[in-house]
């Protein structure tokens, strides 16, 4: 890869993350919130950040960080994208008890909600099956770990759209459109559907 393409799409990730984090900067409506609150936003921000980088990471699609380097930074993304939706939990939690009581047990009357609690199940047995990589076969753990991250992308942007907030309308949708291209493009190149059809599992 040229040094000009790897510095385009360094680029154009940086810009993909910055912009949407700095529109939800600007947002008037962080006037009437609370610093918890705020929080809680922006760690939900970043966690969508960090969903765009993972699936580039574990394909190696980043100029630099390829094979073993890119797999033990993804790693590490995955866990900053555990404590991440940690915070944001937390932080609502704080703010309002009784409304995340009612959303883990599924009975807010807000459908992004449901959406939320899902993908947050999602990235905890993700990250649960990669502490127990070693004890399941390579196949096996492919599969259910490529399974949960389309199940933690498709629950995070529905969750994401669904909500009117800080974030700024067409910088989140640019950044929910780009999450699901990465993740598109890294399970088709997978192919691990392809292979299991084949074999009947």
């Amino acid at each position: 890869m040229s040094r000009a393409r790897a510095i385009l799409i360094w680029a154009g990730l940086g810009t993909a993350i910055a912009v949407p984090v700095a529109a939800a900067a600007a947002s008037p409506l962080l006037a009437w919130r609370d610093p918890v609150y705020i929080a809680a936003g922006f760690a939900g921000i970043i966690a969508m950040a960090l969903l765009l980088v993972q699936p580039l990471l574990a394909a190696g699609y980043l100029p630099g960080l390829s094979g073993q380097r890119g797999r033990r930074l993804h790693r590490w993304v995955g866990i900053c994208l555990v404590l991440a939706v940690i915070i944001h939990v937390a932080a609502l939690w704080i703010t309002s008890p009784p409304d995340v009581i009612d959303v883990l047990l599924f009975r807010s009357p807000t459908p992004f909600s449901v959406w939320g609690v899902v993908a947050m199940w999602a990235v905890f047995l993700a990250a649960l099956l990669a502490a127990l990589r070693r004890r399941l076969r390579p196949r096996t753990w492919r599969l259910a770990h490529t399974s949960l991250a389309v199940l933690v992308v498709a629950g995070s942007v529905v969750h994401a759209l669904l909500i009117e907030g800080t974030m700024e309308t067409f910088s989140k949708i640019a950044l929910c459109v780009l999450v699901v291209a990465a993740i598109v493009k890294v399970v088709g190149g997978l192919k691990i559907w392809t292979v299991n059809a084949r074999r009947g599992t």
